[in-house]
């Protein structure tokens, strides 16, 4: 007996939302990337907007179903609308490997525009859960990343770059990293996101010179080299959405 499909009915056709879902461990720029069952398909977790439902609240519902967190970072970064990009018989395969039945002229297999998302997510704090349709969702290295169905890849690639060019501007350290954390532990998420090694010393001194540290007591740890300061961020407040014009 065949599953029952989300009805056009339900869901707003045509649209549709990525989410590339950052996390760091401590060394690496990490993303969640989910397996289809029985597909060897691997994608961004994403979805499809209710009809009564608003997207940046669509999104926040795939995010807290696949981490079970809110309130965290999240940054609306591109569209993705390209006649190339649908692939009809990409989600026919998902779908009748979940034993669904698809019938020529469904909603699904139409084309579809992503309005694509980055969220920034505290690494430790994250039990992932795949959806129905998925075998597992996991984290993976940014340098070593499946192969992406469609054009996830390329929503990947837009997604780091905006990253990269926000690093100061969105502060987008302090929701990688613990409320207080080192100048070492500062520079090693921006060596992870801008993949390349930073030299201490002007590292500290760019910093420093932004003006968006408080710093704190010293991390003492019994250990004979020098305690280093702890820091946080100037502006707590997390920032749970913002939108590109």
């Amino acid at each position: 007996m065949s599953k029952i499909l989300p009805s056009v009915d339900e869901y707003i056709p045509h649209l549709a939302y990525d989410s590339v879902i950052f996390g760091f461990n401590g060394e690496q720029l990490k993303i969640l990337i989910l397996e289809y069952h029985n597909t060897g398909l691997f994608a961004l977790p994403g979805g499809f907007v209710r009809q009564n439902e608003n997207l940046d609240d669509a999104v926040k519902r795939g995010l807290k179903e696949r981490t079970g967190l809110d309130n965290i970072y999240l940054e609306q970064f591109h569209t993705f609308g390209d006649l190339s990009r649908p692939d009809p018989d990409v989600m026919r395969t998902i779908l009748e490997a979940n034993d669904h039945e698809v019938e020529e002229g469904n909603w699904l297999l139409d084309r579809f525009i992503s309005v694509a998302y980055y969220a920034l997510i505290n690494y430790n704090s994250v039990e992932p859960k795949p959806d129905e349709l998925s075998d597992s969702i996991n984290w993976y290295a940014v340098d070593k990343l499946p192969p992406l169905m469609m054009d996830h890849g390329k929503i990947v690639e837009k997604a780091l770059e905006t990253l990269r060019n926000n690093l100061e501007k969105k502060l987008v350290g302090m929701n990688l990293l613990p409320s207080k954390f080192t100048m070492k532990e500062l520079q090693l998420v921006y060596e992870a996101v801008l993949g390349e090694k930073l030299r201490r010393t002007t590292f500290q001194r760019k910093i420093l010179g932004l003006d968006i540290l408080k710093r704190h007591e010293k991390l003492f740890t019994g250990a004979a080299h020098k305690a280093p300061y702890l820091y946080s961020f100037k502006n707590k407040a997390p920032i749970e959405h913002q939108e590109h014009a």
